[in-house]
């Protein structure tokens, strides 16, 4: 075999072949992307590119216990190969035991399509989108707005093996829009995003609209001093406060006291009502244009995350079920630490339960309040409520009598999405949504409005 032509499920097999450990996982990610960027209503950029990643996982058994090395490497060709497997058997056999070992997942049905080419994506995803986004610079121009963004679409072909039999593929899309419109003094800025999997079923035309609608909100400016305020916060920010709170349910670090969801006194809070909503916080591999990795890939170890689970199948799981904590995230390490159910970590997040009103009817019922666009730079205040911090971004409205009046200055805000779902009096329709701050980590997710009666703005920020 010429190292040119290697196909993934060859490396996979030959990387097991090189094995002298007790065990082994190899994971094989073949990537390729695809990209247009554009800035003042013209195109600028494009490209496609491609690449592998191999993570090779050596476990070697020893009298205290059984070790784990994992090392990963790009670009792997055959001749490669021998290196980086020796070289994760010695991590493994320098390293003390693994807290998390446990026998390597087996008995799982092979992927039927694992000696399969990898997927790839190329320019043709973008056949129809690119015309659409032409004519949307030609409305913007003659609208007097400037168009400044980009489109990436992303194929990653998953190959798993492992010296227990497994032979799994999982072949992940992931598509990402984000567009600015600026007025031609750069006084007024706004953003929409979109996730997609094929870009089939994104409208620059609708997107250009939106933004037309909003940069003309912004046409007049309102101050207003910090303060809690009622606030609508559209599917996008309600995303990123959500897949941040999933990011922090590790059943361990509950259990040791250490996050919003440990129970004053020991163990968790499994079985609390978070909210009086009737909402369910899920995750489903299976999901209808969210879909994911259907069993564990773990490229590392960590609290939501073990190597030894690579290759387990995942099924839909409620974290929140009808405003009830039903769910922490768990390994089968941190499952026998805890007494809690095996629940893996799973590629995707949906918060459902809400009523079918879109943001606009959301808005034209609103006395007077907030409307935000998104967040950005959130980070961690406090674990032991999960108190976040972060910026307004890209246009805060002013709502009077039903109907927006104008922009407002930006903010620094201090919420907890925990608590905030406590508080929240309501939820609109559930719609699939691009999580802006969290873009580059997690982009599959499909959440409502909520109505937050007093969203606490700390402090004014000079942010755009």
């Amino acid at each position: 075999m010429s190292p040119r032509t290697n196909k993934p499920h060859e490396i996979v097999e030959r990387a097991l072949e090189l094995s002298t450990a007790d065990g082994c996982v190899v994971i094989a990610d073949e990537q390729s992307t695809a990209n247009l960027r554009w800035a003042g209503n013209a195109l600028t950029t494009n490209g496609v590119t491609r690449g592998r990643t191999l993570t090779v996982i050596a476990t070697v058994d020893g009298k205290e216990g059984t070790a784990s090395g994992v090392v990963s490497r790009s670009a792997v060709t055959t001749e490669d190969l021998e290196p980086l497997v020796r070289a994760a058997e010695a991590a493994a056999r320098g390293a003390a035991p693994a807290e998390d070992a446990g026998p390597l997942v087996s008995g799982v049905p092979h992927s039927p399509d694992f000696t399969d080419a990898p997927a790839e994506t190329s320019s043709a995803v973008f056949a129809d989108f690119a015309p659409a986004l032409g004519e949307a610079f030609a409305r913007a121009h003659a609208g007097g707005r400037e168009l400044y963004g980009f489109a990436n679409h992303e194929l990653v072909s998953s190959y798993l093996g492992t010296s227990t039999g497994l032979r799994l593929r999982h072949d992940q899309p992931n598509g990402t829009l984000e567009v600015n419109a600026k007025s031609p003094d750069r006084t007024r800025s706004a953003w929409a995003g979109r996730s997609t999997r094929d870009f089939k079923d994104v409208d620059p035309g609708a997107l250009d609209a939106e933004l037309a609608q909003r940069l003309d909100w912004a046409r007049r400016r309102v101050e207003l001093p910090a303060g809690r305020y009622e606030t609508l916060l559209p599917p996008t920010a309600v995303a990123d406060l959500l897949i941040y709170q999933l990011w922090s349910s590790a059943a361990r670090d509950a259990a040791e006291g250490r996050t919003v969801f440990s129970r004053p006194g020991g163990g968790t809070r499994v079985g609390e009502r978070l909210t009086e909503l009737p909402l369910t916080l899920r995750s489903d591999p299976n999901e209808p244009g969210l879909e994911s990795a259907p069993f564990v890939l773990a490229h590392a170890s960590g609290d939501s995350a073990s190597v030894f689970d690579n290759g387990l199948p995942l099924t839909a799981t409620d974290w929140v079920r009808e405003g009830e904590l039903a769910r922490l995230t768990t390994t089968r390490h941190s499952a026998g630490l805890t007494g809690l159910p095996v629940a893996p970590a799973i590629d995707n997040l949906i918060l459902d339960g809400g009523e079918d009103r879109s943001l606009e009817e959301m808005v034209a019922a609103t006395g007077r309040g907030l409307l935000l666009t998104c967040l950005w730079y959130i980070r961690e205040v406090d674990p032991a409520t999960l108190l976040l911090t972060g910026l307004t971004r890209d246009g805060v409205y002013l709502v009077e009598d039903g109907e927006v009046v104008g922009e407002v200055n930006n903010f620094r805000f201090n919420e907890s999405p925990v608590d905030l779902l406590g508080r929240a009096v309501e939820a609109g329709r559930t719609e699939k949504t691009l999580p802006r701050e969290w873009s580059d980590w997690f982009t599959r997710a499909a959440m409502p409005a909520l109505r937050v009666p007093d969203f606490n703005m700390s402090s004014v920020s000079q942010g755009v």
